[in-house]
């Protein structure tokens, strides 16, 4: 069960950094939330994974599941929502204010359309 959530981590990961070396800002945003889902799966996995452990209900179990990384998972949740709301929201900002979508707000020079001085 580890091992498929170590995959997991390294896919979401590895996602996550290529859409955010991307130059436009929805994949870096999409790319952010891939790698703060990494980071909350990692979290989570690291609270001692067990499918026949209870929950902390009673004083007399000997074996329970940790509730520490499963809280720490939900509030990391709730932030990440939060931070990607105001990171789409300022995304949609610069896209108006600037007319392109590129991160550092300058359109990319193809060969093309650049202008060629002529030798005489």
């Amino acid at each position: 069960m580890e091992m498929v959530y170590a995959l997991c981590v390294g896919i979401l990961t590895t996602c996550g950094i290529f859409l955010t070396l991307r130059g436009r800002t929805f994949p870096v945003v999409i790319g952010l939330t891939l790698l703060s889902y990494a980071v909350n799966l990692f979290l989570f996995a690291s609270g001692r994974l067990s499918t026949e452990d209870a929950a902390v209900l009673q004083d007399s179990a000997t074996q329970y599941a940790d509730p520490l990384p499963q809280a720490l998972v939900l509030t990391a949740i709730v932030i990440g929502f939060a931070m990607t709301a105001f990171t789409v929201i300022l995304a949609m900002r610069a896209r108006a204010d600037m007319g392109n979508d590129h991160v550092d707000g300058r359109l990319p020079v193809s060969n093309e359309e650049s202008p060629q001085k002529e030798k005489n």
